[in-house]
């Protein structure tokens, strides 16, 4: 039950990003939670590889280049979801930075319940 009520306040938090920054638009609720699920599932399979092979750039960057995996995670989801727009690679570093803010928001409300 958790996973779904996660998932869907995820699909709002995405909303609230197209909402606060103009640089990401969603189209619906619907296209929110298809792309919030892509999100989830690219976080999950493809960002932990990319951690891996970028260490080195990791390290040299005291961190930051996670920051640029993120963006990368977030406008790659756009790209495979129609209706969920990212208008380039600054827009996407500022939206997955918003929502990624949003999301441990949801995680601290949802820790508590």
């Amino acid at each position: 039950m958790k996973l779904i009520l996660k998932w869907l306040l995820s699909a709002a938090a995405l909303l609230g990003v197209a909402y606060i920054y103009g640089g990401v638009s969603v189209a619906s609720f619907g296209t929110a939670m298809v792309a919030a699920l892509i999100i989830g599932l690219m976080n999950m399979l493809v960002r932990p590889i990319l951690v891996v092979l970028t260490i080195p750039v990791t390290l040299i960057t005291l961190g930051l280049f996670l920051f640029v995996i993120n963006a990368l995670m977030f406008w790659a989801a756009s790209g495979l979801v129609s209706g969920f727009q990212v208008n380039g690679f600054g827009a996407a570093l500022l939206g997955s930075l918003i929502y990624s803010a949003l999301g441990v928001v949801i995680d601290a409300v949802l820790e508590k319940s």
